[in-house]
């Protein structure tokens, strides 16, 4: 039998980089990487929030800068890149968890989707899908070079059942796993794994913030879980870590859904 490694999760050395790190789950993600040794590139639409994260980072004795991009702008995200090659060097991981309903969400969105058009539709395709492929393009060639790399993204189970009144999100979200799914085989021979996590209602500020002002909401929507709770920010980045370790080296193409089982009562 071959010597069980007993420290498979360590990212020690690794350079890992997180988008949407600002708060909720891609915060999470950040810490727990940087925890078990990687060097964290912390981007946010708002460098505020992503000077926060790398600074309790940092105070904790890990490794991290902040970054602020815009994931739906190529320039940006290159830039975004650049920065982290030349302050850490080559990326070894990209978690793609920027999304929902993008940076500056529209409470237009939330209405029937077929009384508007592009200009309310388009930020969610953008953030959800185009902020994937830009930065998924961005990494490969570093990727393809070393030959190895993680890429995980994060998407919803409203793609994978489809959810009424979150018909542009879905699509969004499920052409994101398929360009994931795609991607896997494209990158396998070049030792590059891609996976997504699917998420159901997680406890993020936004979501904090749509409960506390419709508490009977919060109780429908746990009355469709199995584990009647929402899902925390570190039930996510756990497997997110595992995905990005060397314990998954093996594993790529899958989509892991970390949902309370919302799946088997839907």
């Amino acid at each position: 039998m071959e010597n069980l490694n007993q420290s498979i999760l360590n990212l020690e050395g690794k350079v890992a980089v997180v988008t949407g790190a600002g708060q909720g789950v891609g915060e999470a993600i950040s810490h727990l990487f940087a925890a078990h040794g990687a060097k964290v590139v912390v981007n946010d639409f708002f460098l505020d929030r992503a000077k926060r994260v790398a600074n309790e980072i940092l105070a904790r004795g890990g490794s991290a800068i902040p970054v602020q991009a815009d994931v739906t702008d190529a320039t940006s995200v290159a830039e975004m890149m650049r920065q982290a090659s030349t302050h850490y060097g080559s990326i070894d991981i990209l978690v793609n968890n920027a999304g929902n309903f993008g940076a500056n969400p529209s409470e237009e969105v939330t209405q029937p989707f077929w009384e508007h058009g592009r200009d309310v539709w388009g930020g969610v395709v953008d953030v959800n899908l185009f902020g994937v492929i830009n930065c998924v393009s961005a990494c490969i060639p570093s990727m393809i070079e070393k030959r190895g790399g993680r890429i995980i993204t994060i998407i919803s189970d409203a793609a994978r059942v489809g959810q009424a009144g979150l018909e542009i999100y879905s699509a969004a979200k499920a052409g994101s796993a398929g360009f994931m799914r795609a991607i896997a085989h494209t990158l396998g021979r070049y030792q590059v794994t891609a996976n997504t996590v699917s998420i159901s209602a997680t406890s993020t500020p936004a979501l904090e913030e749509r409960f506390a002002k419709d508490p009977d909401r919060k109780k429908k929507v746990l009355e469709r879980y199995i584990i009647r709770r929402l899902g925390q920010p570190t039930d996510v980045a756990n497997m997110v870590l595992f995905l990005a370790s060397d314990a998954s080296s093996w594993i790529t193409g899958q989509t892991y859904p970390v949902n309370g089982g919302y799946t088997l009562s839907v």
